[in-house]
C-alpha cells in the first residue's frame, strides 16, 4: 500500500510531493527495519557476530541456492496456547507457563484499563476546556502539554518518591494520623496503573479537545428548544460528533501503552511482566535474537489490527460525508 501510493504521487508532482513526506517517512523508518526484524525471525540462534543464522546458502557443487525458514520461534510463543489461554481466563487457575501469551495478554489488558480510565477522566477534561472562556482555554492545554517539557524518565521517578513506602503520600498520611501503618502503594498493579494513566492521559485529551472545540453550539440550543435535556442532548449530539475523537484518542493511549517498558519496569512490580519487559530479556539476556524479532512481529501484529480497524472506519466515514 505504501509503496503504491508513493508510486502514485511521484507521477503528480508538485503539491503531492509535500504528501509523499509522510510514506517516506514510513518507508524508511517502519517498513524498511519491520522487514529486517521480520528476516530476522525466521532464523535460528547462532553464537556469531550477529547471533543469527543466515536465511540463505549457496550450493556450489550443485549451483542452487537454499532458503532456510525456521518456524521455531514462532512456535515458541505459541506453544501450549489453548491451554494457557483457558488458565488466564479461569479466575481458579493459574496463569499458565507460556510467558509470552502472558505477557501479550496482561500488556493488552493493562493498555485497554489505561484507555478506559484515560477516556472518562480525559472526556470531560476535555469538553470542560473547550467550553471554557477563550482568555484561559490557552493557558489549560499549557497546563495539559507542560509534563512534556520534562523529561518523561524523571516524571516517573517522580511518581517512586510520591508512592514508596517511605514516598511522601505514605508519610504525609501517617504524619496526620490518617492511617497507621504505610499503605502498599508502589510496585504493584495500582501503581503501574496510576502512573501509565498519568502518562497517557495527554493523548487522550488532545484529541478529544480538537474535536470538542468544533462542535457547533447552535445544535445544543437547537436540541434545547426541541425539549432535549442536558443528558439527552450529550447522548444525541456531543457524544457522536466527537466520536472520531474518542476513537484517535483511544488509539494514540492503547498502542504505545501496549508496549511501555519504563513504567513496568519502575513501578510495576514483579507481577507486571509485560511484553516490553520480556521482549528486552529476550534480546539482551538471552541473546536470542530471532525469537525476540518473533516477539516483536507479533507484537505488531497484534497493533496493526486495531489500527486497519479505525482506517476503515475512517475511509467509510469520508465516503458517507461526501455522499
Amino acid at each position: 500500500m505504501i509503496l503504491k501510493n508513493l508510486k502514485n504521487l511521484f507521477r503528480r508532482p508538485g503539491r503531492s510531493s509535500v504528501v509523499a513526506v509522510p510514506y517516506i517517512w514510513l518507508l524508511v523508518l517502519f517498513l524498511i527495519p519491520f522487514v529486517i526484524v521480520l528476516k530476522i525471525s525466521f532464523a535460528e540462534q547462532e553464537t556469531a557476530i550477529p547471533p543469527f543464522t543466515s536465511l540463505t546458502s549457496f550450493d556450489e557443487d550443485l549451483g542452487r541456492l537454499n532458503i532456510v525458514i525456521s518456524y521455531r520461534n514462532y512456535a515458541e510463543i505459541f506453544q501450549n496456547f489453548w491451554s494457557t489461554l483457558g488458565e488466564m481466563f479461569n479466575p481458579f487457575g493459574g496463569h499458565g507457563d507460556n510467558i509470552y501469551l502472558q505477557a501479550y495478554w496482561l500488556s493488552i489488558k493493562t493498555a485497554l484499563t489505561t484507555t478506559i480510565i484515560c477516556l472518562l477522566v480525559g472526556y470531560p477534561t476535555a469538553y470542560a476546556i473547550s467550553r471554557a472562556h477563550p482568555s484561559v482555554r490557552n493557558g489549560l492545554l499549557l497546563a495539559i502539554m507542560l509534563p512534556f517539557w520534562t523529561s518523561f524518565l524523571l516524571r516517573v521517578y517522580a511518581w517512586m518518591g510520591l508512592l514508596s513506602t517511605n514516598g511522601i503520600v505514605n508519610n504525609f498520611l501517617m504524619k496526620y494520623g490518617i492511617i497507621d501503618a504505610p499503605l502498599d502503594l508502589f510496585y504493584n498493579t495500582f501503581s503501574l496503573n496510576l502512573v501509565m494513566v498519568y502518562a497517557y492521559l495527554p493523548f487522550m485529551i488532545l484529541p478529544l479537545y480538537t474535536q470538542l472545540v468544533k462542535l457547533d453550539n447552535r445544535l445544543l440550543e437547537a436540541a434545547s428548544d426541541l425539549g432535549a435535556g442536558p443528558i439527552k442532548s450529550f447522548f444525541t449530539i456531543t457524544l457522536p460528533l466527537s466520536k472520531t475523537g474518542i476513537i484517535a484518542g483511544s488509539m494514540l493511549v492503547f498502542v504505545p501503552a501496549v508496549g511501555e517498558y519504563v513504567i513496568p519496569e519502575l513501578v510495576g512490580g514483579t507481577d507486571s511482566q509485560m511484553i516490553g519487559k520480556v521482549l528486552w530479556q529476550t534480546f539482551f539476556d538471552r541473546n536470542d535474537w530471532p525469537l525476540a524479532s518473533a516477539v516483536a512481529v507479533t507484537m505488531v501484529a497484534l497493533l496493526v489490527i486495531p489500527i486497519v480497524l479505525f482506517q476503515h472506519y475512517e475511509n467509510r466515514e469520508i465516503e458517507e460525508g461526501s455522499k
